[in-house]
């Protein structure tokens, strides 16, 4: 890709996830308990969404989303959907990689199982993952405002990440990473092509995996357990890429690089960026990075962002006071300038958006901030926006 896809006026991005509203919050409660119809909860979601896309274009948000109030966690919507795919809702957690920080824990709850996926049989797309919910999103949005609306998917990488090569799929099925992948990706290319035609410009990939390949203990437990992490790196980089390759000049697509952002804002995985960096934005075929967390010290410097090409753009996670906040800026940019290859700091700050840490909230349980907290964080990033970029 050779052109900037994210321009002046948007420089403010938000994950795509959003506090519940609390008579969405109540309906699911119910609906969990058995208490009312999937009807009643469908109509609380829909009036939801319409209360979020309504704040997110006061905000003057750069990109609209639904808040994902229609799902219960952030990966829901397209492995449930795949022929192919067999639904586990009590996979022991055996089946799991030990080494993972979010498999640890749950160990560490002393849970047993979780619910997961097996690929028993040929991947097709026979059904859209999000198309319906663009659909509902575009008739709430004014005409000219629907290349702003963004769709949030989980990634290819998802359920291998959690089980492996040996675990995710049927040996006589696929024979190997790289056929499974390219089936999904065949998927995925079908769920982009008609998105686009649909009329949207911005697709964004929510991907906690890379973030473990910048920690040391997680490194040394694949390791010890016999798995190579350059080459699953590789493998995971080339299982984003199948998936976007070909797609229109003009639509943007993200990778969100998650640290995690359980109930209660719980986080997964610390290190910086700098063990994946120069690999991950030169080889993955994406237009953007969000968010690259820079608000705590678990996260490293900015050195990492000195491998950004000239044609991509890194959304840092940062929010602090105002002017502490566009000394991070400016100190971002200034390891752009001197960067490979080397850059203005005009084309460095081209480069750069900024955006709330992580999503509000990635599982419909919430996490302990309220709607008017995500309002007063955001208005914040604006303001120092309108001082850093106009």
């Amino acid at each position: 890709m050779s052109t900037l896809k994210l321009r002046p006026p948007y420089r403010v991005e938000h994950v795509g996830s959003l506090i519940r509203p609390q008579e969405l919050y109540e309906q699911r409660v119910l609906f969990q308990q058995g208490k009312c119809a999937r009807g009643d909860l469908v109509a609380a979601e829909h009036a939801a969404v319409e209360h979020v896309v309504k704040v997110q274009r006061e905000l003057g948000l750069g990109t609209i989303t639904d808040g994902e109030m229609r799902r219960e966690v952030y990966f829901e919507g397209v492995f449930d959907k795949l022929e192919g795919m067999t639904d586990l809702p009590h996979r022991p957690l055996s089946d799991c990689k030990s080494y993972y920080p979010h498999i640890k824990i749950l160990n560490a709850m002393g849970l047993t199982e979780l619910a997961s996926y097996y690929c028993s049989g040929k991947i097709k797309r026979t059904q859209p993952f999000y198309v319906d919910h663009f659909k509902a999103l575009k008739s709430i949005v004014p005409p000219e405002e629907v290349g702003r609306i963004k769709v949030n998917m989980c990634p290819p990488t998802w359920f291998h990440q959690r089980h492996g090569s040996d675990l995710t799929y049927d040996r006589t099925v696929y024979q190997s990473d790289d056929e499974y992948f390219d089936d999904l990706g065949i998927a995925y290319r079908a769920e982009i092509k008609e998105l686009y035609e649909l009329g949207c410009r911005n697709i964004q990939l929510d991907d906690p995996t890379f973030c473990f390949f910048c920690s040391e203990d997680t490194i040394k437990g694949m390791k010890a357990a016999g798995d190579d992490p350059e080459a699953l790196l590789n493998t995971y980089i080339r299982a984003i890429n199948v998936c976007t390759v070909g797609r229109p000049a003009d639509l943007n697509i993200g990778l969100h690089m998650c640290r995690g952002n359980y109930i209660g804002g719980m986080h997964f995985s610390e290190g910086g960026y700098h063990p994946i960096a120069a690999k991950l934005f030169n080889d993955v075929d994406v237009d953007t990075f969000y968010v690259l967390e820079y608000d705590n010290e678990r996260s490293g410097d900015f050195t990492p962002l000195k491998y950004l090409p000239l044609n991509k753009v890194a959304v840092l996670g940062i929010l602090e006071d105002p002017e502490l906040l566009k000394a991070r800026i400016h100190e971002a940019a200034e390891v752009l300038v001197h960067g490979v290859p080397p850059r203005s700091k005009e084309e460095a700050l081209k480069q750069l958006c900024i955006s709330p840490q992580c999503g509000f909230a990635s599982v419909w349980q919430g996490n302990p901030v309220t709607e008017e907290d995500e309002k007063h964080k955001i208005q914040l990033l604006q303001q120092v926006a309108k001082e850093v970029w106009q």
